[in-house]
């Protein structure tokens, strides 16, 4: 053989290698690529998967603070309405006691004028005080003899 045959050979042989490393970078290229394209998928479905936990949470967490908003305003009337009850019985204790006053001073009164209109029954009006002559005391029973 001569030497341009074995260059034609070296030749050939070298275009073979090169077309068969192509086509081994072309099919790992595309193995690579898709293989990216998989991963890519697998970390979206993830995001989609964490963008709805957290889009739930975020629900929950509305629903939790609508759930507080809704008590502190109950308990805001319910606030209101003892201090309207504490008021409305105020008011009432004052009635009450005014009341518990006026008629003490009616039966004192009654007492007084009943004091006055029995005979059995002697005041001291110098010393102020209720004088008996053998009573059980200034509105007590009528002494017997």
């Amino acid at each position: 053989m001569d030497t341009s045959t074995i260059v034609w050979i070296i030749i050939g042989i070298v275009v073979v290698i090169a077309i068969v490393v192509v086509i081994i970078v072309m099919a790992t290229g595309r193995q690579r690529r898709e293989a990216r394209i998989e991963a890519d998928r697998r970390r979206a479905a993830d995001l989609r998967q964490s963008a709805a936990e957290t889009e739930a949470a975020a629900r929950q967490r509305e629903a939790d603070a609508a759930r507080a908003e809704a008590d502190a305003k109950q308990a805001q009337a319910a606030a209101a309405q003892a201090r309207l009850d504490s008021d409305r019985l105020a008011r009432e204790s004052t009635d009450h006691s005014s009341d518990a006053a006026e008629l003490r001073s009616e039966a004192d009164d009654r007492l007084r004028k009943a004091d006055t209109l029995d005979p059995d029954t002697d005041t001291d009006t110098t010393a102020g005080a209720d004088v008996e002559t053998g009573g059980t005391g200034r509105h007590g029973a009528t002494p017997t003899t």
